[in-house]
């Protein structure tokens, strides 16, 4: 048994070596740090071995230190062991119905970002900002993002069985949502008073972007003069159609940027030709705000053509790579950042609104930096009806000439 465990301690010190080693490149000034952490790393997993109250079992142990080690990156890198990448692979082989919600990772735990109207998460009464403490009763705590994306996904007609902690309630909530073909909502488009034409998406997926640039042409003939895009809870999409819908707006200058240790950057700037209107444009966003909308209102605001109205953004933009390991399981490794033009890593700041409104209807959850949630004290203060954001948008845009 003493020989099996000096085996597992030094071969668990040799993957964290070239884990470690992996990320931090082949620097002499870093190697000695390396080396030191690696002695306690084996020093730790020694004393758990000789000295935890029980025989401790420790594949799991090794398997837990990794998957923290690369949550601790950030939540969407993260490792799988051989079990869960075989089970992860089948299961996204078949055919699949979803739930209709943007799933991220918050407090170590699944989180929602947003919910699509008329999802099945949201005829189950899933709300952004609700946090999945288990799904099918596995803790999301131990799940990748991956396992737990592919985990809510399955055959269209079956239940997904979810605890969700919600704030303002005091013990988790058990909730069964039906699974279902998810279709994408139009783009949605109407004129408001002082000639602005408003125009809202519930994701930015792939076709998005002509859809809003034929919504905008046909406003400006009814006679928009402004425009206010509205791309609150809008988190589903694609980067590549986020910069697409920055052109729309943008004729010249920077859109966004990718760059990583080893990933040269790559810049997207806007064309000319891709400009559609030169029309003062407001976006609104909130914390359901994210990734492909990030880059959009990152887009418009740092190249000054527009306000940007609301609460900060979610903070999601990155690229992953999956690598497979040698006994069958594999990192997943984000490897490069998309930034606004002014240099910012989205994922790591978001995007802070020039013009400043919290959301109507307070979710109860402070966003402070060290990761804390705090309930609001009053369960019972109703809900606010009054879109304070989109009035504020429209007092912003009618202080512009049109």
């Amino acid at each position: 048994m003493k020989i099996k465990a000096a085996i597992l301690v030094t071969s668990f010190a040799v993957l964290l070596f070239v884990v470690v080693g992996s990320m931090g490149g082949v620097h002499a000034s870093s190697s000695d740090g390396s080396y030191r952490q690696l002695q306690v790393y084996s020093e730790v997993l020694s004393r758990v071995r000789s000295e935890y109250v029980e025989e401790p079992n420790i594949p799991k142990v090794t398997d837990g230190a990794l998957h923290g080690l690369l949550e601790s990156l950030d939540s969407n890198s993260s490792y799988m062991s051989a079990d869960a990448y075989k089970a992860f692979k089948a299961h996204k082989a078949e055919g699949k119905g979803d739930i209709g919600a943007v799933i991220s990772k918050r407090f170590g735990y699944a989180a929602v970002v947003a919910v699509l109207p008329g999802s099945p998460a949201e005829k189950a009464g899933i709300e952004a900002t609700d946090i999945f403490e288990s799904i099918e009763g596995q803790s999301t705590r131990d799940m990748s993002l991956p396992e737990i994306r592919n985990l809510i996904s399955g055959a269209p007609g079956s239940n997904l069985n979810v605890q969700v902690v919600r704030a303002r309630k005091a013990e988790p909530q058990k909730m069964v949502i039906t699974r279902d073909i998810v279709s994408i909502p139009p783009v949605s488009d109407k004129m408001m008073d002082d000639g602005i034409g408003y125009v809202k998406a519930e994701a930015l997926t792939k076709g998005k972007a002509q859809e809003l640039a034929s919504k905008i042409k046909s406003l400006e003939k009814s006679g928009a003069k402004k425009i206010l895009l509205d791309l609150r809870y809008c988190a589903e999409g694609d980067e590549n159609e986020g910069v697409a819908v920055a052109n729309l707006f943008l004729n010249h200058g920077t859109i966004t940027y990718l760059q990583g240790q080893k990933f040269p950057r790559e810049a997207f700037n806007a064309d000319p030709a891709k400009a559609i209107t030169t029309l003062p444009v407001a976006v609104l966003v909130n914390r359901g705000t994210s990734g492909a909308s990030e880059i959009v209102a990152a887009a418009i605001l740092e190249n000054a053509r527009g306000d940007v109205v609301g609460d900060k953004t979610f903070g999601d933009g990155s690229v992953q790579k999956t690598i497979d390991l040698p006994d069958g399981g594999a990192l997943i490794l984000s490897v490069a950042k998309y930034y606004s033009p002014s240099g910012k890593a989205i994922q790591d700041v978001a995007i802070t609104p020039n013009v400043l409104v919290a959301d109507a209807i307070d979710d109860g959850v402070s966003p402070d930096d060290d990761g804390a949630a705090t309930p609001s004290d009053d369960e019972t203060k109703p809900k606010n009806t009054v879109d304070d954001q989109l009035n504020k948008a429209v007092e912003v845009l009618k202080s512009h000439a049109g």
